[in-house]
């Protein structure tokens, strides 16, 4: 018989194994993107998979940098038309003029980290206030919150867009930002994370004469740092990847992200799968480095919430 010593090395082994597969399995698309970026042409359409490039080529980067050009950043002001004669947007033109594909990443930086920030500044205020304050709706706040997480956006695009336009903001990133602040799921995992926190710490906190800021920035906001960790990364990568609502809210092309850029280019080249692989590969670094400097806090976060689960 297999003593218990045994039992949990095979476990640990086939743990091992089954983990190694899954990652090879999500790793996998990610590698044949960054080798498919500095393949030739010859490798990329061959009828049989080269699985490593039989010659490393930057032409795919030459034309993806070379192709189009544009300002370094055209920054709309938000609310601008409302002080516009023509009411028309008011940009800021910072830069030189560079690559389109740099503008691009540019303005996709910008509107993931603004969305990200506010995001957790506003959920963790709210999950805060839904957790440890007791006031009158508490409980219908957060069930309409719970409600709408079960929402598909494409159910509230038409009235999103019609406030969006009243505010004057349709067709610069802020109408891309604005929508994703107010996140329910957000919310939610504020509220859990809030829920941890003692109440006597915050008692005393009173007690001492700290300002409800003072307690919220000072014990709060140190107290759920796995949870904003954890949200920052989803929240990221939510607004990094979200193409249907960039598609929809930035239709003229002049404040591209790189997901609307990419798609241009596989319009304007039907059979360039080195050039769109190229897009795609410029595309994934910044949420790859987004992820490994708050992997701590995300493992801590979902290590959290497994537990209390």
């Amino acid at each position: 018989m297999i003593n218990e010593s045994g039992r949990k090395k095979a476990y640990k082994v086939f743990s091992i194994i089954v983990l190694a597969i899954l990652a090879f399995l999500f790793l996998f698309p990610l590698y044949w993107i960054v080798t498919g970026a500095f393949k030739p042409s010859a490798d990329i359409y061959n009828t049989k998979p080269i699985w490593w490039p039989t010659e490393w080529v930057t032409r795919n980067f030459d034309n993806l940098f070379i192709k189009r050009t544009a300002p370094l950043w055209e920054l709309a002001v938000p609310f601008g038309r409302w002080f516009s004669a023509e009411h028309k947007d008011i940009f800021f033109s910072v830069g030189p003029v560079v690559p389109a594909a740099f503008r691009w990443l540019v303005n996709t930086v910008f509107m993931a980290v603004v969305a990200m920030l506010l995001t957790c500044l506003t959920a963790a205020m709210a999950g805060y206030a839904l957790a440890k304050k007791r006031f009158r709706g508490r409980a219908i706040v957060f069930s309409l919150i719970v409600c709408a997480m079960a929402l598909p956006k494409q159910v509230i695009l038409i009235p999103l867009l019609k406030e969006v336009a009243a505010l004057r903001m349709y067709d610069n990133l802020w109408a891309v930002i604005f929508p994703t602040v107010g996140w329910p799921f957000g919310v939610f995992l504020m509220k859990q994370f809030s829920e941890s926190i003692p109440g006597e710490i915050l008692e005393a906190a009173r007690v001492d004469g700290s300002s409800e800021l003072g307690t919220f920035t000072t014990i709060v906001l140190p107290m759920v740092k796995p949870g904003i960790g954890a949200l920052a990364i989803f929240t990221f990568i939510n607004s990094w990847n979200d193409y249907f609502m960039q598609l929809v809210m930035l239709p003229s092309g002049n404040n591209n992200t790189i997901a609307l850029g990419i798609s241009t280019l596989q319009n304007d080249t039907t059979v360039d799968m080195g050039l769109l692989m190229a897009g795609a590969a410029l595309a994934a670094i910044p949420i790859i480095i987004v992820f490994l400097i708050f992997q701590k806090y995300f493992t801590q976060g979902i290590t959290m919430g497994a537990v209390k689960g």
